[in-house]
């Protein structure tokens, strides 16, 4: 007798998920709580489970097709399971993260390049003549493979499940290129050919790669925000010698009491709260036509994962410590790259904080995540010159710049906001005694 598998519960507001990958085949052996299929919801990806030990049975839907919760996708029969590592998984962990990523057509055909793996076939990364083990490259990953000219299972897996990421194949690829080149075979000296012209000998290909669900919300969000509400963006500088200078002193004290070290981004959270506890319109929304004020603060901190860009909450930042909140941070940014961020990670957030900084971004003019009604934008500091009680000095600098929606927010209280951030900034004290 066999079972069904059926789409579980993706969380709220989540009614149905897109068939991102099949990672078991018909006749495999597949045993209980292991991943079978993975599922591309508007936020994150989620496996499915198997509900039994046994053998995987047929597809009742294919990759790239819209199901619904408790919709039956495929059939489990009993006997020829085994069991494994994922045997002592608690059930509760059915809705685990992992990146998911979208089939990708085949490219034109190349010359003779590493194998890379077929999201409707997963075996064809195994490692040949070694462990028995698979590997499911995403898009990106197997773009650059497949640019790099290497082979995935000569490459360690950092990923969650020991999957390759993009930072795996890039780490490989500098290896190989620092890697001593082969002597010449002969020190007979040519005639050197006439010059050829550029890209002459390359094969140029094109690869089409169909969008995941979740880049597609990203793409549908950030257009809806754009057309629906009044965005403004105003900017300012902010001076960061004070906020550097703090770090320098304390860096080592802080990490050795808190286990992590001190960042920026706490800085930046807490000028949040404080400026968004003087400006409260910063951190309400619009509902129909009712603004709805909240009297905490939830930041949305913008983190890179695998599949795009996403938004993890820092629940209730106005009342943590710069040790609770760096933690958190830093939590979310080791489960993005893992792909194991949840829904309940993302649901919710009342402002934005993304640091393009990080990228080397010197501006920009972030787009609000709706219902949010602004979003900070942080970005690189370098030193430039600036005028100080009359002298001409060189000083840590970084653009600041806030988005908000003119609709609910005047300008006058996005500006004000935005100093209130700059000053505490430049003097840290204010976030001591709430000035």
């Amino acid at each position: 007798m066999g079972s069904e598998v059926k789409v579980p519960t993706l969380g709220e507001s989540v009614t149905e998920a897109t068939i991102g990958e099949w990672l078991k085949k018909p006749g495999e052996p597949v045993a209980l709580d292991e991943p079978i299929a993975s599922l591309e919801t508007d936020k994150v990806a989620v496996e499915v489970p198997s509900p039994i030990a046994g053998t995987m049975g047929e597809y009742r839907v294919q990759v790239g097709e819209t199901v619904e919760v408790g919709a039956v996708i495929a059939t489990i029969e009993e006997g020829g399971g085994q069991a494994g590592p994922e045997n002592t998984r608690p059930r509760d962990e059915a809705d685990a993260i992992a990146p998911a990523p979208s089939p990708a057509p085949a490219p034109a055909p190349a010359p003779a390049s590493p194998p890379s793996a077929s999201a409707s076939d997963p075996e064809s990364a195994s490692v040949e003549g070694g462990e028995d083990s698979t590997q499911t490259l995403s898009p990106s990953v197997r773009r650059a493979v497949l640019e790099h000219g290497l082979d995935p299972s000569s490459i360690k897996g950092t990923g969650r499940d020991g999957r390759l990421t993009k930072e795996d194949v890039l780490a490989a690829a500098e290896a190989k290129r620092a890697s001593p080149a082969p002597s010449p075979a002969s020190s007979t000296i040519a005639a050197s050919p006439p010059a050829a012209s550029p890209g002459a000998g390359r094969e140029r290909r094109e690869e089409r790669v169909k969008m995941t669900r979740l880049r597609q919300t990203i793409a549908r969000r950030l257009k809806g925000a754009q057309e629906e509400a009044a965005l403004l963006t105003t900017f300012n500088d902010c001076d960061m010698s004070a906020v550097i200078e703090a770090r320098e002193a304390y860096k080592d004290l802080f990490a050795q009491k808190h286990g992590i070290k001190l960042g920026f981004m706490s800085f930046f959270a807490k000028a949040a709260c404080l400026a968004l506890k003087d400006v409260p319109s910063v951190n309400a929304r619009l509902e129909g036509d009712e603004i709805v004020y909240h009297n905490y603060v939830d930041i949305s901190v913008a983190v890179s994962a695998p599949n795009g860009l996403v938004v993890p909450v820092v629940r209730d930042a106005d009342s943590m410590s710069f040790a609770q909140i760096e933690q958190a941070i830093a939590g979310f940014g080791k489960k993005a790259k893992e792909g194991a961020l949840t829904m309940a990670d993302m649901a919710g957030g009342t402002v934005t904080i993304s640091n393009g900084g990080v990228f080397g971004s010197l501006m920009s003019t972030p787009i609000v995540n709706p219902p949010q009604s602004a979003v900070l934008g942080l970005h690189r500091i370098e030193d430039r010159p600036v005028a100080r009680d009359g002298q001409v000095v060189i000083r840590p600098m970084m653009y600041l710049a806030l988005t908000y929606d003119h609709r609910i927010i005047d300008g006058k209280e996005g500006v004000t906001a935005l100093r209130i951030i700059k000053e505490a900034i430049e003097d840290p004290m204010r976030l001591l005694i709430d000035l």
